[in-house]
């Protein structure tokens, strides 16, 4: 508090205002301020508004606490609503924000397109010694400062060294931000918002780690790619973004344009509900204000007409939105009616004429084609074997139908399993009746109570394309899955290749994957999707999911449903290093701590369990659960998203708690999880004979260890995972990817520099130690070129085309950084050893070595090579040093277009660097000059040169 009132003293913006106006009661020793001013003038236009608006409405309470109740709510109303009109104008930069902003400049002398986005005061702490001072947050760094009594602190942590961020709290302090990076930890609190910042913090970090770190394994917003356009009111509306995409399974390029509160009228409640509307660029999208009690989706290419309705006393500001299922909508309470209709409306339309225009180049084409049906594709007509004929018409026809209405599982009392299906049929027909059908269904906690049941065999593709709304996709997208069949089939690569090694390894089991019309679909569906999204392309579990959804949908929508998982439902799950799934342990780990303490006490180490669950998130848990209870966890999925699979993986972990909390190693505990996972049966599959006895074989084969388990049923898990865990919202997980993508990414580039370094350690002599700090220097410069530099740099560019396109030539450890010339040269001139005085001869020398390494002629320079050179310098014999400069004066490192190659004619080396050669204690005064001593060299290198197994160099010009 001492801190806090010094610099409230010392910080002139921090100084009470001369004028104020109070609400207190008689008898009562506290107040709240009302409004405030520099001058009397100002506070007696804050007198006037109160005396017109708000002093009339007090006459209507009877006692003083509800007066002071409203009171507060309005003046807190107010302030809410003008903090969210400044927004804008605060990234105008006014006084206080460049006043900060001239400190940040002036403090930390960092270049000026080093952007700041905000600041805030805080407390640093150095042991339980606070330091006040003013934290500054700009698009590459955090940095700190604080002058106080005399005494002077500031540092500057860049984000790309942040590798955990957390919530801590103290004895001393009530609640701080802890930063760890890989050196060191700092502790920051007292922060008027701590959750903003907390939230800001987290945010750059991430936005930097995955602009710097993974710029193309990762998506990232195009308005993030660009740091100079970051601003804390991007940051708030990205934030935003993020959580509607995933609340809604959004598209991922869908853009936010509109969100206003409103409510909606709601029939099978009869009232309106209120809650906020979000527009997008292709949705309308409503959620109630207590996330998940009531969820609408609008594609605008469903809706016809979106209107201004005639304004009542009961239904302020209706607007009407038509759909082409002749249904309406009703929102009211709308602010600026007016600017969102319109908008609305102009989206509308734009979307419309360019449905119009699909539709017409598309009859065109009809007209012009032959009545050959869409999913007949050309083969060969030519005059080869049967066979060949039969299996090319199989590879090249897409099915019109799913695979379960031609491949049933045999199974025992297929009577009551039809009842039960005629049952649930008739439940969802009754839910229809009431809620709607199709993708515009109201979605409440009734249909979540239908979801965990499992949806009938009947109804389950058609469910799961209007709840990941991949219907959209493909009424949006028509003949787009059959010009990628005809397009990527026979062609052959690595994911080709990959993707039949997998085929047969899909549901094995299952009839329809015994037969090469459920091999030939599934081998369509992921090679159409590999050549869609080549930077996927295909990932092992893909195969397993893909046959699921084959099982229950056309093979069309099965491909949608297919791109709706792998990049809107699970984002970066599928890339090359599964980036996704393990950010997703991550979180899980800590909700693991934070919902099931007395596990976590137990298993101090959650990483066992992590990997156990990796499986579950990746699949489904499609390849851990029996197949039908399986299945009832891809409906829950297609409802709730990842936050089901959170849900359900928790109530696995709580049911086997004790188990799992008795349990001496990761062996015992993968097993007592297998067995009870082995057991989980379904409404349909708990009649099955098969099941018990394989559940008896498992406890009495482990009975000495492992526990027999009983039958559980896939419903009571499910409704058990929603009762106990259903309190875990999408603005949660959200929040906590954010923070756990961070320690992922770092987790990642400590692995990638130990396998970088331990391939190069094999080829230098410099030492580990010295390697290490080598790297980090290398990775620095790279990271700086990105900072300030010129985003179109050579390096920057191949890096992308070598993520977009694949680099056959080098290994991702290669590729992770690389070197383009000029932060080539800004390094040579920090680590050659060549005097410092002769720049102009650095200089040439820097462009002649850079042009030596680049071996392959991309303008890149490797850490492999760049280490190399070094090593050469600092560690090899005499001999090899010569080499290397007298490789330096003829080609290729000698090009017909260098400037004026006489600057190192005659080049001037150093007295005290590695080429230096120690003469004879007697022989001192007769040390010739080092141009002839070179001369010498290079003789008697030239009359070496026979001896010598390499191709002999050439003589070097002497003009």
């Amino acid at each position: 508090l001492l801190v806090g009132a010094l610099d409230t003293v010392l910080d002139s913006n921090a100084r009470v205002t001369p004028f104020r106006i109070l609400l207190q009661f008689p008898g009562s020793q506290v107040s709240w301020v009302i409004a405030s001013g520099a001058a009397i003038e100002e506070v007696n236009k804050h007198w006037d508004w109160l005396v017109h608006n708000l002093l009339h409405s007090l006459s209507v309470f009877e006692n003083k606490e509800d007066v002071a109740s409203f009171v507060k709510g309005k003046v807190k109303g107010l302030i809410a609503e003008e903090v969210r009109g400044r927004q804008a104008a605060q990234e105008e930069e006014p006084e206080k924000f460049r006043e900060a902003l001239l400190k940040f400049e002036l403090h930390f002398g960092l270049p000026s397109s080093e952007k700041l986005v905000t600041y805030y005061s805080c407390c640093c702490w150095k042991g339980r010694v606070p330091r006040q001072g003013f934290l500054y947050l700009s698009i590459n760094h955090m940095a700190f400062y604080s002058f106080l009594l005399g005494k002077e602190v500031k540092f500057v942590i860049p984000w790309a060294e942040v590798t955990r961020l957390e919530r801590v709290s103290t004895g001393l302090m009530t609640e701080a931000i802890r930063v760890n990076t890989r050196q060191r930890q700092r502790e920051f609190s007292m922060f008027l918002n701590l959750d903003e910042a907390f939230g800001v913090i987290g945010q750059l970090a991430d936005i930097a780690l995955r602009r710097l770190l993974d710029s193309e394994g990762l998506e990232l917003d195009r308005v993030l790619q660009q740091p100079t356009r970051i601003s804390k009111r991007i940051l708030e509306e990205q934030a935003l973004r993020e959580y509607v995409l995933a609340l809604f399974r959004l598209p991922r390029g869908e853009r936010l344009h509109e969100v206003a509160s409103c409510s909606i009228w709601t029939p099978h409640a009869r009232c309106h509900t209120a809650g906020t509307l979000y527009t997008t660029d292709s949705y309308l999208c409503f959620s109630s204000r207590e996330e998940g009690n009531c969820i609408l989706l609008l594609p605008l290419s469903e809706v016809l007409s979106i209107e201004k309705a005639e304004s009542t006393s009961l239904l302020p500001n209706p607007v009407i939105v038509s759909v082409r299922t002749k249904k309406a909508f009703q929102l009211i309470e709308l602010q600026d009616r007016n600017e969102l209709v319109e908008s609305l409306n102009c989206r509308l339309r734009a979307l419309q004429w360019k449905q119009s225009m699909f539709r017409s180049r598309k009859d065109g084409k009809r007209s012009m084609s032959s009545p050959t049906p869409y999913y007949t594709f050309y083969y060969d007509t030519g005059l080869p074997d049967e066979e060949e004929i039969e299996e090319q018409v199989l590879r090249n026809t897409v099915n019109s139908e799913a695979l379960m209405t031609a491949f049933h599982q045999n199974q025992p009392g297929t009577n009551s399993n039809k009842s039960m299906e005629q049952e649930k049929e008739r439940l969802w027909e009754d839910h229809f009746s009431e809620f709607g059908r199709g993708v515009h269904m109201f979605r409440t906690d009734k249909i979540q109570k239908l979801v965990a049941m499992g949806i009938p065999e009947s109804l389950r593709g058609e469910l799961w394309m209007t709840l990941s709304d991949a219907s959209s996709e493909l009424e949006s997208h028509q003949g787009y899955y059959t010009s990628l069949v005809q397009k990527s089939m026979g062609q052959s690569n690595l994911a080709t290749e990959e993707i039949e090694r997998d085929l047969h390894r899909s549901l094995p089991d299952h009839p329809a994957f015994q037969n090469p019309t459920g091999i030939a679909a599934l081998r369509r569906v992921l090679t159409a999707y590999a050549h869609r999204n080549p930077k996927i392309g295909y990932c092992q579990s893909m195969n397993i999911l893909s046959s699921v959804l084959l099982l229950y949908a056309k093979e069309e929508e099965a491909f949608w449903l297919l791109v709706a998982v792998c990049e809107r439902m699970l984002p970066d799950y599928f890339n090359r290093r599964v980036i996704g799934a393990q950010v997703d342990q991550s979180v899980f780990e800590e909700l693991i701590r934070e919902r099931l303490p007395e596990l976590a006490e137990h298993v101090p180490d959650l990483s066992a369990l992590s990997s156990v669950s990796l499986s579950w998130f990746l699949t489904l848990f499609l390849s851990v659960l029996p197949f039908h209870s399986a299945v009832c966890v891809v409906d829950c999925f297609f409802f709730h998203g990842i936050k089901a699979i959170f849900q359900l993986g928790l109530a696995v972990l709580e049911a086997n708690a004790p188990k799992l909390s008795s349990s001496t190693d990761d062996g015992q505990a993968l097993m007592i999880l297998t067995s009870f996972l082995d057991q989980v049966g379904s409404e349909e599959s708990s009649c099955l004979p098969s099941s018990p006895p394989a559940a008896e074989e498992t406890g009495s084969s482990s009975d000495t260890d492992i526990p027999a388990v009983g039958h559980t049923n896939i419903t009571d898990l499910i409704n058990e995972s929603y009762e106990k865990f259903g309190d875990l919202t999408v603005r949660q997980i959200e929040r906590l990817r954010c923070r756990h993508r961070i320690r992922v990414l770092q987790a990642h580039e400590d692995i990638t520099k130990e396998n970088t370094l331990r391939l190069v350690t094999q080829d230098v002599s410099i030492s580990p130690e010295n390697l290490a700090d080598v790297y980090d220097l290398f990775k620095t410069e790279h990271f700086i070129s990105l900072y300030w530099g010129d985003s179109s740099s050579a390096a920057a560019a191949a890096e992308a085309a070598a993520w977009r396109y694949g680099d056959s030539g080098h290994s991702y450890i290669e590729r992770q950084y690389r070197l383009d010339r000029p932060q080539f040269k800004s390094l040579y001139g920090l680590l050659a050893p060549w005097p410092g005085s002769s720049n102009q001869h650095a200089d040439t020398m820097a462009n002649r070595t850079f042009t030596l390494l680049d071996q392959d002629r991309d303008n890149l320079v490797t850490f492999r090579e760049f280490a190399g050179w070094l090593d050469t310098l600092y560690c090899e014999e005499l001999n090899e040093k010569i080499r290397l400069l007298y490789r330096l004066h003829i080609p290729p490192a000698l090009t017909e277009s260098e400037d004026d190659p006489s600057l190192i004619r005659s080049p001037l080396l150093s007295t005290n660097r590695p080429l230096y050669v120690n003469l004879p204690s007697g022989v001192e005064d007769e040390v010739q000059d080092y141009q002839e001593q070179l001369k010498q060299m290079l003789q008697d290198l030239a009359k070496e040169k026979e001896k010598d197994v390499e191709k002999p160099l050439p003589l070097m010009n002497q003009v």
